[in-house]
């Protein structure tokens, strides 16, 4: 009951993460009347930083809550906030309303990763911690392959959105079976029968002995998390940007009439370009489909490759080859076809891939005591340097006249930094969980 808790927990979460990237541009256009993508950048940037500050703010309360209240508890509490808050988007009439739904909605998806990945861990046996650890990161890319299967069932399209926003409002009744079915962690609870009245977890991650290791945790989310959403994550917009750049060109190469100065509009010109936008909405959940099954076996390798190399070599390992992919990637790929889709897949199985290493490596980090506190600040803290990276990322769409691609190049660059930082952090590889 617990696995099955925490993973249907963060694949809803998952979800709900995916669904904007999917949703974007379609929705900002269709928002603001179909403006152009040296428009649509910066508000895809600002809103994602909301989303990124929201769950980074949404990891420290809902950790903190799972130190004081209980995993389970403050579980259902995360999903309930991420899940109803999201319907209220439907209801969007500005990009703005769209950034408070995401930002508000986000405090619940950020506190869920830190709550389920304690629960499974204090719960389980030590051998089965590698498994464990790539079940969950996988179990959020499987909410991004539902995205793009959801979307792949119904179009996607400026004037058709909404509908996705009501369908992630479906994990609130999720809360009901955790509540009623879920038990807590008996680590937990012997933990807090042992801490004393003032007892204060965010404290305690900063006091010497913790401080050094939370500090280098928040270094090794940040450069994950940059990198997926500073770059990977706009693989579906710069997906539905070339088929629709690509199918106007067409039309207008075919028909110049139609779109000669001064031509009157016609119901063949409306339909054909009704074509064009679905075909794109097509292949925008094609390549979220396809991310979310790189990201899947890329989550569920890592853990796997931690215990065989150890973490530190792990990490190493996983952000060389981020470092690679994603330069080939946005360096060579200049139409939408199965050369995009099969380096999408390739991409996000090696980007994705830290996520399955964080379950592993964070919880070994930090005692019982404050172990939801300290691995949800720690990954959550790395959204707030992930939200500056995304709207870097607007921003360079912006000045490079609507180009992803070099965009995205630019902010790949910070898996360098990485590269050097996790030789400062602790090998853990053996070692059991503290209590």
């Amino acid at each position: 009951m617990v696995l099955l808790a925490a993973f249907l927990g963060w694949m809803f979460d998952g979800y709900e993460i995916g669904l904007f990237p999917v949703i974007a541009r379609p929705a900002i256009k269709g928002l603001l009347g179909g403006v152009g993508d040296e428009v649509v950048g910066p508000w895809m940037g600002y809103i994602t930083a909301g989303f990124l500050l929201g769950a980074a703010l949404g990891g420290v309360v809902f950790g903190w809550l799972g130190d004081r209240i209980g995993r389970v508890r403050a579980m259902a509490l995360s999903i309930l906030a991420y899940s109803l808050v999201t319907g209220l988007g439907y209801f969007a009439t500005a990009p703005w309303h769209l950034a408070a739904v995401r930002f508000i909605s986000a405090l619940g998806m950020g506190g869920q990763w830190s709550l389920g990945v304690a629960l499974v861990m204090e719960c389980w046996p030590e051998r089965w911690r590698p498994m464990l650890a790539g079940g969950i990161g996988a179990a959020a890319n499987v909410g991004f392959l539902l995205v793009g299967a959801t979307a792949r069932l119904h179009q996607v399209t400026p004037d058709s959105w909404r509908w996705m926003l009501v369908v992630a409002a479906l994990p609130a009744f999720l809360v009901v079976f955790i509540m009623f079915g879920v038990p807590e962690s008996e680590r937990w609870r012997k933990a807090a029968a042992g801490a004393p009245g003032d007892f204060s977890p965010m404290r305690e991650v900063f006091r010497a002995g913790l401080r050094s290791r939370t500090l280098l945790a928040i270094g090794l989310a940040s450069i994950a998390l940059i990198g997926t959403w500073g770059s990977v994550q706009w693989l579906p917009s710069w997906a539905n940007k070339m088929v629709n750049e690509s199918g106007i060109a067409t039309l207008r190469a075919e028909h110049p009439g139609w779109y000669a100065p001064g031509a009157p509009g016609s119901p063949e010109k409306e339909t054909a370009e009704g074509a064009v936008r679905k075909r794109a909405g097509q292949a925008t959940a094609d390549i979220q489909m396809i991310q979310g099954l790189g990201a899947i076996v890329g989550t569920l390798l890592a853990p796997l490759m931690g215990a065989r190399l150890g973490r530190r070599p792990a990490y190493f390992l996983l952000c060389l080859g981020s470092l690679l992919v994603c330069g080939a990637t946005f360096r060579t790929v200049h139409a939408y076809g199965s050369m995009f889709l099969a380096w999408g897949f390739v991409v996000s199985l090696t980007t994705a891939s830290f996520y399955g290493w964080f379950p592993l490596y964070f919880p070994e980090l930090f005692p019982t005591r404050v172990r939801a506190t300290g691995q949800g600040l720690s990954y959550n803290f790395g959204r707030v340097f992930a939200a500056v990276g995304a709207v870097t990322q607007g921003q360079l769409v912006a000045s490079f006249g609507g180009d992803y691609a070099r965009a995205g190049a630019v902010v790949t660059l910070i898996y360098l930094v990485g590269m050097g930082i996790i030789w400062l952090a602790p090998e853990t590889r053996d070692a059991p969980l503290p209590d």
